[in-house]
This record gives structure tokens, C-alpha cells and sequence, in this order.
């Protein structure tokens, strides 16, 4: 099945993007208001992305991998305010110290921070219950912290 080519539009500007590493895949989130139009084509060297957003801006975005990935065991979601992909790396347990192949950084692309982890000297064994206290115990000093702020502590 062959996709038609995603061409360039004259008018476009690149969407922002969130990324961050996992042992298997790669998570890329483009950030677009209500996206319309989307255009996807994963390639197992780059990615290419073309929409609109709810006021008719065109957004492009064509990037090369640091890394080759699984083709066919990728996807892409879209949602109200994202478009997610997930990218199935060809190499698992292998870190991308980058998301592009080329090593300047373009100013769409943003490390997603939130998501991110260390994950190379990580033990699987445990994991679980450590990512449940990890969760509890942020969102008991982020409580903290807020009525702290407000002298409500």
C-alpha cells in the first residue's frame, strides 16, 4: 500500500515537540490545538507530520531519527490537544542521547522532562512498587509544598 508523499506547505511553521526515551521505544508529542487535517508518515529513518490546528495554522514537521526504528510497530494517536507517536526502536536497550540524527537542536524540540527516566541502570525486578511510591510520595510533598505556600501548613 503505497501513502501519497506529504509534501511541504508553502505557509507552514514546525509544531512543538516533546520527547522522551524508553528501553523499547521513543515517545514523541506534538503540541497542536485541536489538530485537523493530520498527515503521518513513519518511515523507519524519520517521521513526517502535516495538519492544521482550530484557527487554520499549517504546522510541518520532518525529522530524522537518531536511530532506526521498527516501521510497522509504531504508531501515532491523535487527541484534542497532541498528536502522540510511539516509536518501536530497532535496538532495545540502547539510549537515544538525542531525539534527530543531526546533533544542533532545533528549537521545536523540547526533552519531555516529566516522563523522562533513567532508565539504563534500572533493575526490572521491583520497578513497579518503586513507580508507585515514587507517584505517592510527589504528590504528598507537591501538597506540601502548595499548602507551604499558602501558609496553610
Amino acid at each position: 500500500m503505497n501513502k501519497p508523499k506529504i509534501l511541504r506547505p508553502e505557509e507552514s511553521q514546525p509544531a512543538h515537540a516533546l520527547w522522551f526515551d524508553r528501553k523499547k521505544y521513543v515517545t514523541v508529542n506534538f503540541l497542536v490545538q485541536k489538530p485537523k487535517d493530520v498527515q503521518v508518515d513513519i518511515q523507519t529513518d524519520k517521521l513526517i507530520l502535516c495538519c492544521k490546528n482550530d484557527t487554520d495554522d499549517v504546522f510541518y514537521n520532518e525529522l530524522y531519527f537518531y536511530d532506526q526504528i521498527l516501521k510497522f510497530d509504531s504508531r501515532e494517536r491523535v487527541y484534542d490537544r497532541t498528536i502522540n507517536f510511539l516509536l518501536r526502536k530497532i535496538k532495545p536497550d540502547f539510549a537515544w542521547p538525542r531525539l534527530q540524527k543531526d546533533p544542533a537542536k532545533p528549537s521545536w524540540i523540547s526533552v519531555d522532562f516529566d516522563n523522562w527516566r533513567d532508565w539504563e541502570h534500572e533493575e526490572d525486578e521491583g520497578k513497579e512498587e518503586y513507580d508507585k511510591y515514587v507517584d505517592v510520595s510527589a504528590d504528598f510533598f507537591s501538597t506540601k509544598r502548595i499548602f507551604m505556600l499558602f501558609n496553610l501548613y
